[in-house]
């Protein structure tokens, strides 16, 4: 097809999560006390450990770097979903859809590798405590967030490109709240079986190799605590446990979605809710309940606001 009808389709439409009235006024009730969570806990979060001079270990730099990319993350689809529920007609144009998927993946990838680097964060600590100040400097914890944010773009990139090559002369309707590589390319008026192994290849490769090795860290972890056990393997053995429920949340929605070719199933769209609002949701809760050092820092940081 000619290069000048590849964008021949200017917008698309968004089906949303439901077409009843009732149900979208639950909807934007629920997931805007969500979003509103989301926003503020993270916040909190960042706050907190950047104010608190005994949150200054490598676990909690990358806490705090986990926090940015979940707030970055969910507003990339929660705003505009959020109108939507309000809106009779759901429409988003296509550049603005391009754009979407972009920060979409972006983001995402980054957080999976920002999350895999976490695991090997509290790897470093309990099996290797005496080498742990020199593995995990602070140095080293920049290049390593340097390189989460960096094989994000690069992921989205060919996401992005692989997707803006296909013509879409119509249909234009998504059957989602946002915009997403599965969903989009199918509307594509050509044969796009290839692009779709590609794709499958690489976000959903991203995905479960990123998973492998997490479950990999935890397994040496979970083998060392059993060897030499004590009270600080216990209280590192709790913050690993917060770790496998955000990894829990975030991954196998996205390997189920991502590792197949891209056929539609109803409820995909309601798997996708785990990994774009439920999960940033999850996580300052997860953080935050399960981590004394953090509920502690939060008590003295509102002591502070009520005195001025």
């Amino acid at each position: 097809m000619a290069l000048g009808n590849f964008s021949r389709v200017t917008e698309f439409i968004l089906l949303g999560l439901s077409d009843t009235r009732e149900l979208q006024v639950v909807f934007f009730t629920f997931f805007f006390l969500a979003y509103a969570m989301v926003l503020l806990g993270n916040l909190l979060i960042i706050v907190t450990v950047r104010t608190d001079p005994k949150l200054s270990s490598p676990m909690y730099f990358l806490l705090c770097n986990l926090s940015f990319i979940d707030i970055c993350y969910t507003c990339v689809t929660s705003p505009r979903m959020l109108v939507d529920l309000l809106s009779q007609r759901k429409v988003i144009a296509f550049e603005d859809c391009i754009a979407q998927l972009f920060f979409l993946h972006f983001v995402g990838a980054s957080e999976m590798f920002l999350l895999t680097v976490m695991a090997y964060d509290r790897y470093a600590a309990i099996c290797k405590p005496l080498h742990y100040t020199a593995i995990m400097s602070r140095p080293v914890c920049w290049v390593l967030v340097s390189a989460c944010w960096a094989g994000g773009f690069l992921h989205s990139i060919v996401q992005m490109l692989l997707t803006v090559q296909l013509p879409f002369c119509g249909p234009n309707t998504i059957d989602s709240y946002f915009c997403d590589v599965p969903t989009v390319i199918q509307l594509a008026c050509t044969d796009t079986s290839i692009t779709e192994w590609l794709m499958v290849s690489n976000s959903g490769l991203i995905s479960l190799v990123c998973f492998l090795m997490l479950v990999t860290s935890y397994m040496f972890i979970l083998v060392t605590i059993r060897v030499r056990f004590s009270e600080e393997h216990w209280k590192a053995l709790s913050t690993c446990a917060s770790h496998v429920m955000v990894v829990t949340l975030f991954f196998v929605p996205c390997i189920f979605v991502y590792l197949r070719p891209f056929s539609n199933f109803p409820f995909d769209k309601h798997i996708c809710v785990i990994y774009t609002i439920f999960s940033p949701v999850m996580n300052p809760l997860i953080y935050t309940l399960r981590n004394n050092e953090m509920k502690t820092s939060m008590w003295k940081l509102w002591k502070r606001c009520r005195v001025f």
